[in-house]
């Protein structure tokens, strides 16, 4: 009997659904206003520079999904290229930066949801607490949110978005474009940075490269189109912000999306877009909660992460990474709320770590791939080292992490294990599942 294969029915329409589905999130609910109060209009180059450089970022981990389908993801990649001990590190790095996504997530519905509901700053963290909480003891019943209805909530932010934009039109100034840059030219690079949490997700669709009706036609078209779509709905709500002006504190910045609504429509579209980002983030929580313990799973079943983590439950779920997760996330809300962080303050921990590990993932790809794949991995690295500069001294992160994840390495290394031989990659070891995505 032939070997049961993956099933080729996944058309460009629905791998630009994916990708969306994938990348639009929560992020962009707080990202445009804050972009423009740190580089003034001219945040829509770094809006811009960060969409086109999704292109070569998916086209790139889509190429080497396909030449390694057995991988988990960019960790994996890195593992055939550079060894099990880089692999170890980028699992470490994406793992943190899932894990501290999710106190943002929770933390960008709470703020909507007290700007229009009243609510005090410790209700807020309190509200922010209990999103996850829910998505924490729903993981562990075994409960997910699926695929369809993580595709509605993305298409509800896109449409919020695009309402945002198309209702703010009349409102529009140019007066409000001058002065272009600000605070120099210099600040727009470190807001490439800051909103790269926005563009999560490019590694997504690469486990579904081999579902495609014709991978390598559709796969292409489906990213081009996806950032052609998702550069429209990102910039034009960044365009919106500009040109209305809806941005400078603390509290509009947190809430642009809902008051350019609430401007266009009136007072109640606010309150109804509040009250749609508390569920957006509620079902991108649990998202993140069910992908990054999976993710804490893996890392610790090839040994990179202590092995209780590696514990499955009688419902099926690795119920001890699932609560290291949530643990995590409510502590950053917890420490938040007495240090008095935003969201905002939060952001430099996982831009800085994914931004690391998809330029590993690109330099992985110059190593593994060839012809015009390997350029566009080349142009990807280059793009990714453009930032660097940028990110100043955030960069101290991925140092800090990479050292611990290498000392936890050495530490636990002991003969017989399921590592490779020294120098030589092996594909599972610090190869965890990439399911742990963007605002998923």
């Amino acid at each position: 009997m032939a070997e049961p294969s993956l099933r080729r029915s996944i058309t460009v329409t629905q791998g630009v659904a994916l990708y969306v589905g994938a990348i639009v999130g929560a992020g962009v609910l707080l990202l445009p206003a804050l972009s423009a109060t740190r580089a003034g209009p001219a945040s829509i180059l770094a809006w811009t520079f960060d969409a086109v450089l999704g292109i070569p970022l998916a086209l790139t981990l889509a190429a080497l999904a396909s030449r390694y389908p057995n991988a988990g993801g960019a960790a994996t990649f890195v593992t055939q290229a550079f060894g099990s001990a880089a692999g170890t590190v980028i699992g470490w790095f994406y793992f943190i930066a899932a894990a501290t996504a999710q106190t943002l997530v929770a933390l960008t519905g709470a703020y909507y949801a007290s700007s229009y509901l009243g609510l005090s700053r410790a209700v807020t963290f309190l509200l922010a607490g209990l999103i996850l909480v829910v998505a924490t003891v729903a993981n562990l019943r075994g409960i997910k949110v699926s695929g369809r209805l993580q595709l509605a909530f993305a298409g509800t932010v896109a449409v919020m978005l695009l309402l945002a934009l198309l209702v703010s039109i009349p409102r529009f100034s140019a007066a409000h474009w001058t002065p272009f840059a600000p605070h120099g030219m210099g600040e727009v690079g470190s807001v490439a940075v800051v909103i790269f949490f926005a563009f999560f997700g490019w590694e997504a669709i690469t486990h579904l490269a081999e579902e495609f009706r014709d991978p390598v036609r559709d796969v292409p078209r489906s990213t081009v189109i996806s950032v052609g779509v998702i550069t429209l709905l990102y910039v034009g709500v960044v365009v919106a912000t500009i040109s209305t002006r809806t941005y400078g504190t603390d509290a509009v910045n947190r809430t642009v999306i809902a008051r350019l609504l609430a401007n266009g429509f009136g007072g109640p579209a606010g309150t109804m877009t509040a009250v749609i980002a508390l569920l957006i983030s509620l079902g991108t929580a649990n998202a993140f909660v069910a992908a990054t313990s999976r993710l804490g799973y893996a890392l610790a079943r090839d040994k990179a992460f202590p092995a209780p983590l590696a514990r499955v439950s009688a419902r099926s779920v690795p119920a001890v990474s699932v609560l290291v997760v949530g643990g995590y996330a409510t502590l950053g809300v917890i420490v938040g709320y007495f240090a008095q962080w935003g969201p905002e303050t939060l952001l430099v921990v996982p831009n800085s770590l994914v931004i690391m590990t998809f330029l590993a993932a690109m330099a992985a790809g110059v190593r593994l791939l060839h012809g015009r794949a390997r350029i566009l991995a080349g142009i990807g690295t280059v793009l990714c080292l453009a930032l660097i500069p940028f990110s100043g001294v955030v960069v101290v992160i991925p140092v800090l992490i990479a050292v611990l994840a290498l000392l936890y390495r050495r530490w636990t290394k002991r003969p017989g294990t399921n590592e490779g031989a020294e120098g030589q990659p092996n594909p599972q070891a610090g190869a965890p599942s990439a399911a742990a995505h963007h605002q998923e």
